[in-house]
């Protein structure tokens, strides 16, 4: 592949690096920018996203004709880890998740109506979304194919009965993607539903406390008993619910892994300012091998990390799945995420253990990367699933002009 990026990418990293600079950093070193869960509060976060739209930095993901800037996944790529320099960056672009996931899998798959109706105002910014697949033991968590939280058909609606646990953003969004079984088919037996928070039939039963910061919204789990969901409201089909999760989710997980490096670099950027201050024993810390030797493998892990990221974004630009890619893009970055937050906390010693710094927070945070949107043994599988499939061919090289793709 070709590394360089377009003038236009290059572009909005400029942009989006000066105003990261400019307006969000200064931010994390007051408290009062923080809500109760670690997120940015509503109000400096509302004057934020106002100027980012007004400078043209707003929903860059999506296509021009919904509110967007028409990048592809490479351009996502690159702007998404300049984006999360800041632990507040991503939702003031409105590219944070879930809202990110749900539009791109509403652009791609929802009907005009349903983009007027559900698109719509979330690119706007005028509300919240969430995507409700996830429930307890013995539903559906990474296999779909074991969700039983049901919606049967009566007429002209669907009527949903179930649990879903540790959906995230639901306390305080109002538009929700539901999966839900509608046949006990087992390859098309689940259904994308979108409905509002507003309709009777269904509540958050809590907001489950985790160990680091969160989304605005949270992680909560949700009780349907009796909701009405139109049959209109069926995204892509009955039965095409895997589909659903499938086209959403993949590339999810891949602007999970952008955003991360972002977050990743940042502690590098702490530690080395820290190293270079800091004295003891006569000795500048930075000078010491054992500081230079940590630094420099993460430097390494993440650039590696840029590398499996920019292969599975081109992968997907020019049509293909990107299993294989994006599972071991995954892996990587979760993994590098925790221990570059570890290591820049070791060097800045107590100062990283505190609150002056973003990096506690960010530690906080790394945990949760190796299990969201699949643990890394799940994905560890995956690529041994490919692996059997492919054999010899898992590590081809595929020649130009000789392979069609197509999602």
């Amino acid at each position: 592949m070709d590394f360089t990026i377009s003038p236009k990418v290059e572009d909005f990293r400029t942009r989006i690096a000066g105003f990261v600079e400019e307006h969000v950093l200064p931010l994390e070193a007051d408290p009062a920018a923080y809500d109760g869960h670690g997120n940015i509060v509503s109000g400096p976060l509302k004057a934020l996203r106002e100027k980012a739209q007004a400078e043209g930095l707003w929903c860059l993901q999506l296509q021009p004709e919904n509110g967007g800037a028409g990048l592809d996944k490479v351009g996502m790529a690159v702007c998404y880890e300049e984006m999360n320099r800041s632990i507040f960056g991503p939702v003031v672009f409105n590219s944070a998740a879930p809202d990110d996931g749900n539009m791109m899998l509403l652009e791609r798959v929802g009907t005009e109506a349903q983009k007027k109706r559900w698109l719509a105002p979330i690119v706007a910014g005028d509300v919240r979304s969430s995507f409700a697949m996830t429930e307890p033991h013995p539903g559906g968590g990474s296999d779909p194919s074991m969700i039983r939280t049901r919606a049967v058909r009566k007429s002209d609606h669907y009527v949903v009965h179930g649990r879903k646990w540790f959906i995230t953003g639901a306390e305080g969004a109002q538009h929700f993607i539901l999966v839900a079984r509608t046949s006990d088919d087992p390859r098309s037996g689940l259904t994308a539903l979108l409905f509002d928070a507003g309709q009777p039939g269904w509540r958050i039963e809590r907001r489950i406390g985790i160990m680091g910061p969160e989304e605005h919204g949270g992680h909560c789990e949700l009780i349907f008993e009796g909701l009405e969901v139109p049959v209109e409201n069926v995204l892509i089909g009955e039965g095409r619910g895997l589909k659903a999760t499938q086209v959403r989710l993949g590339p999810a997980r891949l602007t999970h892994c952008m955003r991360w490096l972002g977050l990743a670099k940042r502690c590098v950027e702490i530690a080395r300012a820290y190293a270079e201050d800091r004295e003891g024993f006569g000795v500048r810390l930075g000078t010491r091998e054992s500081v230079r030797i940590m630094l420099g493998d993460l430097a390494m892990g993440i650039e590696t990390g840029r590398l499996l990221v920019m292969k599975a974004a081109w992968e997907i630009d020019r049509g293909g799945f990107a299993r294989k890619e994006i599972s071991m893009a995954k892996i990587h970055v979760a993994n590098l995420l925790h221990r570059a937050a570890d290591v820049a906390i070791q060097i800045n010693g107590a100062r990283g253990y505190s609150t002056d710094t973003p990096l506690e927070w960010i530690y906080r945070y790394a945990r949760q990367a190796r299990l969201v949107d699949g643990a890394d043994e799940v994905h560890k599988m995956v690529l041994d699933r490919v692996l059997a499939e492919e054999q010899r061919g898992f590590w081809k090289w595929d020649v130009s002009g000789a392979r069609e793709g197509g999602i």
